[in-house]
């Protein structure tokens, strides 16, 4: 396509002096999204994507493997349980509640909320004896979370609406009267760009106006925390944690609520001022269990008395492990030789061992349906001999297991309530060298035939924050390979799949590492024969949104196509938008001149370079979405049309009333099957 035939974008002589170094910005103008000269544009941008779609050829196909529908981990709560379910007609999960003698309730369904789909079911939280629930729902993909509470026996709602509300945990005191809650301040108090920010920890009782709520922690602290808090089984001890915006480090306190009123709790630190992450479990043995990365970033277990909690005191109990990662844990205690089961990822591969509580040593392994993800490792609050986990992998809907340790076996609990035929894959895991030889591994999934290769292929990455990519059904990557092309998932730096020095050494300074292993995996497809570079396309959303955006102005000349949702274009001004300002403890802060450095040496948006034969580009944005501004792939989209000069298309696609998060089923069949079409389009698929 020509510049021409795009919608015109006005090119400003905005330029910042920023550290001394020119910092030109053309597109400024988009970044208000209510001005008549946007609107304008997204309107433009929108007719020429309607006349550049073609028929979305995958849209049946995904929504058929959809239809396997999802299962969630139990939560016990004495004899009843509540776990969720979509079944597979329905847009999303239902949460049910589940008696002794078996009987289903439905407790919330999203749908009967809002019969346009466009609520979500953002967390739920029953108290300790599951007479009460407290959930938090968000409209139109705002994800602000209202807070409710419902009494379980009747169904009706006792409390709310309860608002700012947004990542907010609930931790229940025992008997269901009062609960610890997070909160934002008022935005009438704030500077309007911060309302997002300054959270607090409140005290709540049910049934009394949020105005009496006493706050008890984090005034005066930074205004991009994070907190989170629980209260023990038995309601003696509190704990709260802070996370100053996303850091890979947390400040931990205790209290013993026998000890001081619940709404002057005396909190003492754990960790305070280290660069490190822990977690705390107490026992019902009196025990307090700590998960930490701390002289141990694979992660480990230690003990130590709660009374006297701080790091002079911990004790290893699971040791570090070399090669695998600790992810969880869980305490089955009703046995002859009580035990700890212990969750692993070893190369992005899960796994669970099992060890002796007391000493730790290990005596053996709980068998796991196949080589896959396992997650929300988990027991009955009062003990007892069973646990429950989730599990997937590239073929197999999520599903529930359970493991019995009386007799050492793992049966399935619950499977995916839609019954589907999966197309037969093949996975493999390979190992490459990145640019300064590190080794980085790859998940590839191919058809199931001796076909020869090369094949239009779909590489995909995340690399940041320390979130890991493991193998997990996917309907999109199903439907992609079955039409005989081949997905890779790279385990980039920036990632959790090796620990957190792995996740470091893809973080502020380190942040080009993670380009280098993704150029280094396409490269590595093509090498191997899996593909060619008229035949590789790249797809990645939120952080993998900025991987792809600098993976196609970095080395255009590698990739065919490109799928950007979500995405960080802009990483000079990216602080000022949406959650950006949590987000500088992982990217770094334009404000500090060495930062920015690292910041503007990658930025997607300020290196797009005039007549350079760019990838067809597909950039998905979703307008309500408060996490990620839109204006990111408004403005990098506006510079692509302007520059590129290899005639290949760049479009938006600009969605409504849906956020960053979660989302009705057919809204995500209709954005996989654009994706997907546009990808096999100018791959060859």
């Amino acid at each position: 396509m020509t510049p021409e035939e795009y919608p015109t974008a006005r090119r400003e002589n905005t330029v910042d002096i920023l550290h001394e170094t020119p910092v030109p910005d053309p597109y400024r103008w988009l970044e208000d999204p209510d001005s008549p000269e946007t609107k304008g544009w997204l309107l433009g941008q929108a007719e020429l994507f309607a006349r550049n779609s073609q028929p979305q050829r995958f849209k049946s196909r995904i929504a058929e493997l959809l239809r396997s529908g999802n299962v969630g981990a139990p939560t016990w709560r004495g004899d009843r349980h509540f776990f969720s379910r979509r079944m597979p007609d329905q847009e999303h999960a239902v949460y049910y509640a589940v008696e002794a003698d078996g009987t289903e309730r439905a407790l919330i369904d999203p749908m009967e909320i809002d019969p346009s789909g466009l609520t979500t079911l953002d967390a739920v939280q029953p108290d300790k004896e599951g007479r009460l629930l407290a959930y938090q729902i968000s409209m139109g993909g705002n994800e602000e979370s209202i807070l409710y509470v419902m009494d379980v026996t009747t169904g009706l709602r006792v409390e709310g609406p309860i608002d700012r509300c947004r990542y907010s945990p609930i931790a229940w005191l025992p008997g269901g009267e009062a609960f610890y809650y997070v909160r934002r301040l008022p935005s009438a108090e704030l500077p309007e760009n911060e309302a997002q920010f300054h959270r607090r920890v409140y005290l709540h009782y049910v049934g009394t106006s949020t105005e009496e709520d006493v706050m008890i922690f984090g005034e005066g602290l930074k205004m991009t925390n994070y907190y989170g808090v629980g209260v023990s089984r038995d309601g003696r001890w509190l704990q709260v944690t802070v996370h100053e915006g996303t850091a890979p480090r947390n400040d931990v306190w205790v209290a013993d609520l026998t000890a001081s009123p619940i709404d002057q709790p005396d909190l003492k630190v754990v960790q305070e001022g280290v660069d490190a992450q822990s977690g705390l479990v107490f026992g019902r043995d009196g025990r307090l269990y700590v998960h930490t990365d701390r002289d141990a970033p694979r992660a480990r277990i230690c003990v130590t008395d709660p009374a006297e909690p701080g790091f002079e005191s911990w004790r290893d109990l699971v040791p570090e492990d070399p090669e695998a990662v600790l992810s969880d844990f869980a305490i089955l205690d009703d046995l002859d030789r009580p035990v700890l089961l212990v969750g692993w990822t070893r190369h992005a591969i899960s796994e669970i061992t099992v060890h002796d509580l007391a000493t730790g040593e290990r005596v053996g392994e709980v068998p796991v349906p196949g080589l896959g993800t396992i997650g929300g490792l988990s027991e009955r609050p009062e003990g007892g001999h069973e646990a429950w986990f989730g599990y997937t992998d590239n073929t197999t809907p999520p599903n529930i297991q359970r493991y019995d340790a009386r007799t050492g076996e793992t049966t399935l609990w619950a499977a995916a309530p839609g019954s589907v035929e999966v197309p037969a894959v093949r996975t493999s895991q390979v190992v490459y060298q990145s640019k300064d030889g590190t080794d980085v591994r790859m998940l590839i999934i191919s058809p199931d035939d001796d076909t020869p290769g090369p094949r239009p292929t779909m590489l995909s990455g995340y690399g940041g924050f320390g979130l890991s990519r493991t193998p997990a059904y996917s309907a999109a990557t199903l439907a992609w390979v079955e039409a005989g092309g081949v997905y890779a998932i790279a385990n980039l730096r920036g990632g959790g799949e090796e620990g957190e020095e792995w996740h470091r050494a893809g973080m502020l300074a380190n942040k080009q590492n993670v380009f280098d292993d993704f150029h280094a995996a396409a490269e590595h497809l093509i090498a191997t024969g899996v593909t060619t570079a008229e035949q590789l396309g790249i797809s990645g959303g939120s952080n993998g949104g900025l991987l792809v955006g600098a993976a196609l102005t970095q080395r255009p000349e590698l990739y065919a196509a490109v799928a950007c949702s979500a995405p960080l274009l802009d990483m000079v001004r990216y602080e000022l938008f949406g959650l950006g300002a949590t987000w500088n403890v992982e990217y770094g802060s334009a404000e500090d001149p060495e930062q920015f450095g690292w910041l503007h040496a990658y930025s997607p948006y300020h290196h797009v370079r005039a007549e350079v034969a760019y990838p067809a580009t597909l950039f998905t944005v979703f307008q309500s979405d408060t996490r990620v501004h839109p204006m990111h792939a408004w403005k990098m989209c506006a510079a692509l049309q302007h520059a590129s000069a290899s005639g290949r298309p760049v479009l938006l696609r600009n969605e409504t009333e849906v956020g960053h998060g979660a989302r009705s089923v057919s809204r995500t069949v209709d954005l996989s099957a654009d994706t997907l079409t546009f990808l096999a389009r100018h791959t060859g698929l």
